[in-house]
């Protein structure tokens, strides 16, 4: 075996997004494409030489070539170790479990999380540092300027492992470690959640379905739910992942999870009902004919917490992105803990659970986690909820409807419009940003506006400032329009806007979601000229 270095040109357009760098596969499969990226990451460590690096993905198309190339790559680099999880596969919560529990000096997670899978799909690759968490933008930043001015890689001519027995071998030096992808992740939900009471929950007939999409949380919630805690064989559906997710969209929304949703509101339906995405760190709650929203979820976990033992002294706050509703905002009031508002994306929380400062954390879609590691976790979301239906005995909408009665209903949507021309949607956002110092003090279709500005975030524990996260329109009563870019799509520009009302009367709690946000529709459009601008007359997506 013996290390070489190959000369290569930088390629235009690798830098990472808010959940690493997402591309179409054909684009990755381009020669040196990935090496040239894995370098820049590399090249971008400081004091790495001898560390340990943790690797896996969520198995999608194109996840295990890249693994071969990466680990030949960390050989190059003088890494001691690389923790590889047996197939490929580490969902990205149990890849950032691993980096904490053994130490590691970091992590990639190959995943391009709910997107599209297969030869024609996505294909992502993200760097975690010590702490488990998203690189931050320094990180990410000084990769990308690298990627501008990389002439070579390094890489081992070693042969390919055999990454479905678990066990040692040694690379050019490297150790590499072969490990079950699902041990150390439920030994820390062992500890957290109390699985003796789940058990008795499910011994006394509780019945529940869960959709892993044929993606990675599948072996996950099997290991887990069936074998530890007793749920009846099947309770597991879609288990299996797949390259391509089985031709489906892994995205657990009632869209995309259509077969999950329409389960549930039959005859036959379970008591409770959850999927998760493609790299498991995404979560869908859904009762008996009744859906509960993230940002409801996210509030609903806060004031239960302390029933959890892994929660059992209580929270020392909450943090949410910013367009997530202000439900959870209610409820860290009620606690007298403090509610964070940060931009989209986890990295943004993790200076928060370092520091102490905040214990669960969510964002609208469709994830949530904790303290317990630095990613979203939605079979640790799925847990959570079924310690608190074992301990309380009531129905997933007997909790939400409570939860209502006391702090009342934020009704909330998402509109996404996908694969939008880039040009004008960045037209769009810049006529926006024209529009905002004319708008406090119009009334908009019955609707005040108090607040309209750029979101701009600065990090309570470094001080850093983030600007241009999203443009706010924040009216008189609490309602809320929000309009941003996705940074996780792959072709053209995603235009996410985002709708929010506050309704206290329980009497008003039960109108449809969208009738509930026409006014608030009406004004995004209005203000936006979303029509006009993208000739987009409707959402691709309403969730």
């Amino acid at each position: 075996m013996a290390i070489l270095t190959l000369a290569t040109q930088p390629f235009a357009g690798q830098r990472p997004g808010t959940s690493g760098l997402r591309k179409k596969v054909s684009v990755f499969r381009q020669p040196h494409y990935l090496e040239n990226f894995v370098q820049s990451i590399f090249d971008s460590l400081e004091g790495s030489a001898g560390q340990t690096l943790v690797l896996g993905g969520d198995g999608r198309f194109h996840n295990r070539h890249a693994i071969q190339i990466i680990v030949r790559m960390a050989a190059a680099h003088g890494f001691g170790k690389v923790l590889v999880g047996r197939g490929g596969l580490l969902s990205t919560p149990a890849l950032s479990c691993a980096i904490r529990k053994h130490g590691a000096f970091g992590g990639i997670v190959l995943s391009a999380s709910h997107n599209p899978g297969g030869p024609d799909g996505d294909f992502g690759i993200k760097y975690n540092i010590g702490n488990g968490g998203p690189a931050p933008e320094k990180i990410t930043e000084a990769i990308y300027a690298r990627t501008a001015t990389l002439a070579q890689y390094r890489i081992s001519d070693a042969a390919d492992l055999d990454l479905d027995r678990i066990g040692h071998t040694t690379l050019d030096g490297m150790q590499v470690e072969i490990i079950d992808p699902v041990t150390d992740y439920a030994e820390l939900m062992r500890d957290l959640f109390d699985f003796e009471s789940i058990r008795a929950l499910f011994a006394r007939g509780f019945t529940m379905r869960f959709d892993g999409m044929h993606a990675v949380s599948g072996p996950y919630a099997k290991v887990i739910l069936e074998d530890m805690l007793g749920a009846p064989a099947g309770t597991v559906t879609n288990g299996e992942p797949l390259e391509d997710f089985g031709g489906h969209h892994p995205d657990p929304n009632p869209v995309n999870a259509a077969e999950l949703i329409a389960y549930m509101a039959s005859a036959q339906a379970p008591d409770f009902g959850a999927a998760s995405d493609g790299d498991a760190d995404r979560n869908m709650i859904v009762g008996r004919r009744f859906d509960v929203t993230p940002s409801d979820s996210l509030a609903i976990l806060a004031v239960h917490a302390t029933r959890v033992p892994g929660y059992r002294a209580g929270i020392a706050g909450i943090a949410r992105s910013m367009p997530t509703s202000t439900a959870a905002d209610r409820v860290a009031a009620a606690l007298g803990v403090p509610c964070y508002e940060t931009p989209t994306g986890w990295k943004f929380f993790g200076n928060l659970l370092d520091a102490g400062m905040a214990t669960l954390c969510g964002e609208e879609s469709y994830g949530s986690g904790s303290l317990h590691i630095r990613e979203k976790d939605g079979v640790w979301a799925v847990l959570f909820w079924l310690n608190v239906l074992a301990v309380t005995g009531k129905s997933v909408e007997t909790l939400v409807r409570e939860h209502w009665a006391r702090f009342g209903r934020n009704y909330y949507s998402r509109h996404d419009y996908e694969a939008v021309d880039s040009a004008a949607a960045d037209a769009l956002m810049a006529n926006l940003r024209g529009k905002l110092a004319s708008l406090p003090g119009q009334t908009l279709h019955g609707y005040t506006v108090a607040l309209a500005d750029d979101f701009a975030y600065t990090d309570p524990v470094d001080g850093s400032v983030s600007r241009n996260q999203g443009i706010r329109l924040v009216f008189s009563d609490g309602s809320r329009v929000v309009f941003r870019l996705s940074g996780t799509g792959t072709e053209g520009a995603t235009l996410r806007v985002y709708l929010e009302r506050y309704e206290a009367d329980p009497a008003r709690h039960d109108m449809p979601t969208q009738h509930a946000l026409s006014g608030l529709i009406a004004v995004a459009d209005q203000v936006a000229g979303i029509a006009a601008r993208t000739d987009r007359h409707r959402p691709t997506v309403t969730t």
